[in-house]
C-alpha cells in the first residue's frame, strides 16, 4: 500500500520533458540593407519524427512571408530600420494542436552616413548671371532614410532642406545673380549623427557691356609724330577683361585689366593714321564692340605738298628706274662694241709705212696731202733745185671698213634716240603733275628729270 502511493506520486516527475518551441534570428544584430534568416526549432525528444508539422512567423502580431508553412526557416532578403520589434513563431500538428514560442526582440541596426560632398553644376563654379546653378549632395555610404541640408556662406545660411531614401539629393537655384557668389556646404543624416561636405566656392560671372572708346582729348588736334592714348572701357562685366584696339579692322594691339576697369594704348602717329578705330572687350563670356571713333591726323600744307611730290616722284622713279638704267647700260654698251677693232692687232702684219718722195717730179702717190713751207729756188746754171722742207701731219687712225649690218643685229641709234625723248615725256609729264602743288623752294629743282639720275649708278641725286 505504501509502495503503491510512492508511485502515484513520483508518476508525473519521473513522465517524459515538455517540449519547448524556440525562434532565432541570423544574424542576431542585423545591418540595414542586410539579409536575416528566422528558425523556429523545437527543443525536447517526446516528438514522433513523422509527425507532419507546419510552422508561422509574426511580428508585433502580423504574420509573415505567406503564413503558414512546411519549412521552419523565412529568408527576410532586406530589412531596415523600421524592420527592428518584438517575433515570435508558432508551430503545429495536422491535429490542429499549435505550439507558441517565447517573444525576442530583434533591432535593426543603420549604417552612418559617411564620406558626404558637395558637386556644383556647371562644374568649376564657374556660372554665368542669370544661368541656373545646380549643387548636388552626395553620401558614399548610408542606410536608411537620409536628411540633406545646404547651406551658404561661413555663417551657415540654411538654403534647403529635404529627406529621402537615396545617397544623393540635389539643390538648384534658377538664375544666380552677383549676391550668389559665395561658399556653399551640404550636410547628410540618417540618424547616427551628420556627415558635412566641405566648403566648394561659386562664383557668378557677368559679360562684359559694350566698351566705349575715347581717343585723345575731346576735340584736340593731332599732328604726324603726336602720340594718342586709346582708352576702352566695359562699365560692367566680370574681370579679367582682355582688350583689342582696331584701326579700319586691323588690329593695333591689346591689353589685359586683370581686376576689371579699362585700359590703354598708346599710338604714334603718321599721316596714314587717319580712319576709324574701335575696341573689343571680352571676358570669356562673349565679346563685345564698341562704336567706330574717327580720328584726323592734320597734316600741314607744306608737308603734304611735298608729300604728295615726293610720293609721284618715288612712284615714278621706282617704276622706271630700272627702265632708264637698262637703257643707259645698252647704250653705254653699244658704244664700247663700236669702238673695239675689227680684227686682233696683234694677230695682224703691220702696215708698211708709206713713203713720201722726196723729188719734186715724182709721181705724187695717193696719200693725205702734205704741208709744205720754205720752199726757195736756188740757181746753179741751166738747173734749178728746191730746197722742200716736208712737216707730214699725224696720220688718223685706220678706219675700219663698214660693214653690213646683218638680220640678226640691233643697231644702236633707236636705243640712244628714245633714250632722251623718254626722260623728256615724263619730265613734262612730272611737271604737269606737280603744278597746282608746287614744292618748297629749298625742294625745288630747274634742271631735267633726267639730271636726277646719274648714268653711273642709277640712284637718285
Amino acid at each position: 500500500m505504501l509502495l503503491g502511493l510512492v508511485l502515484l506520486m513520483c508518476a508525473p516527475a519521473c513522465g517524459p520533458a515538455r517540449e519547448v518551441l524556440l525562434l532565432t534570428a541570423q544574424p542576431s544584430r542585423p545591418k540595414e540593407g542586410s539579409s536575416m534568416t528566422l528558425i523556429c526549432e523545437t527543443q525536447g525528444t517526446s516528438r514522433k519524427t513523422d509527425a507532419q508539422l507546419e510552422f508561422c512567423f509574426f511580428k508585433d502580431g502580423r504574420a509573415l512571408g505567406q503564413g503558414w508553412s512546411s519549412s521552419p526557416k523565412l529568408l527576410l532578403p532586406t530589412v531596415w530600420r523600421e524592420d527592428s520589434g518584438s517575433y515570435w513563431c508558432e508551430e503545429k500538428t495536422t491535429a490542429l494542436r499549435a505550439t507558441r514560442s517565447p517573444r525576442i526582440q530583434i533591432q535593426v541596426q543603420g549604417v552612418p552616413v559617411w564620406n558626404v560632398s558637395l558637386e556644383v553644376q556647371p562644374p568649376g563654379g564657374q556660372v554665368q548671371k542669370g544661368k541656373k546653378l545646380v549643387l548636388i549632395c552626395l553620401a558614399t555610404q548610408g542606410t536608411g532614410d537620409i536628411t540633406f541640408s545646404w547651406y551658404k556662406g561661413a555663417l551657415g545660411l540654411n538654403l534647403e532642406t529635404k529627406t529621402q531614401s537615396s545617397l544623393a539629393a540635389k539643390f538648384e537655384i534658377l538664375a544666380v545673380t552677383d549676391s550668389d557668389t559665395e561658399k556653399y556646404y551640404c550636410t547628410a543624416d540618417n540618424g547616427y549623427g551628420p556627415s558635412i561636405s566641405e566648403l566648394v566656392s561659386v562664383t557668378v560671372r557677368s559679360p562684359v557691356s559694350r566698351p566705349v572708346l575715347t581717343v585723345g582729348e575731346l576735340g584736340a588736334q593731332v599732328f604726324p609724330g603726336d602720340t594718342v592714348e586709346l582708352h576702352c572701357e566695359a562699365q560692367s562685366g566680370s574681370p579679367p577683361i582682355l582688350y583689342r584696339f582696331y584701326h579700319e579692322d586691323v588690329i593695333l594691339g591689346s591689353s589685359s585689366a586683370p581686376s576689371g576697369g579699362g585700359a590703354s594704348f598708346n599710338l604714334s602717329l603718321t599721316a596714314e593714321h587717319s580712319g576709324n578705330y574701335s575696341c573689343e572687350a571680352d571676358n570669356g563670356l562673349g565679346p563685345q564692340l564698341s562704336e567706330a571713333v574717327p580720328l584726323t591726323v592734320t597734316v600741314p600744307t607744306e608737308d603734304r605738298k611735298e608729300l604728295l611730290a615726293s610720293g609721284i616722284l618715288e612712284g615714278l622713279f621706282g617704276t622706271l628706274g630700272p627702265t632708264i638704267m637698262a637703257l643707259l647700260f645698252c647704250c653705254w654698251l653699244k658704244k664700247r662694241i663700236g669702238r673695239r677693232p675689227a680684227r686682233d692687232p696683234s694677230r695682224s702684219p703691220p702696215s708698211p709705212v708709206p713713203q713720201v718722195s722726196n723729188y719734186v717730179n715724182s709721181a705724187a702717190p695717193l696719200q693725205e696731202p702734205s704741208v709744205y713751207e720754205n720752199v726757195n729756188v736756188v740757181s746753179s746754171g741751166n738747173e734749178v733745185y728746191s730746197l722742200v722742207y716736208h712737216t707730214q701731219q699725224e696720220r688718223p687712225a685706220a678706219v675700219e671698213p663698214r660693214r653690213t649690218q646683218s638680220s640678226d643685229q640691233v643697231s644702236e641709234k633707236p636705243y640712244c634716240t628714245f633714250l632722251p625723248a623718254l626722260l623728256s615725256f615724263f619730265q613734262g609729264l612730272v611737271l604737269k603733275l606737280l603744278k597746282p602743288w608746287p614744292l618748297r623752294k629749298n625742294k625745288r629743282f630747274s634742271g631735267p628729270i633726267s639730271s636726277l639720275i646719274s648714268p653711273h649708278n642709277g640712284k637718285n641725286i
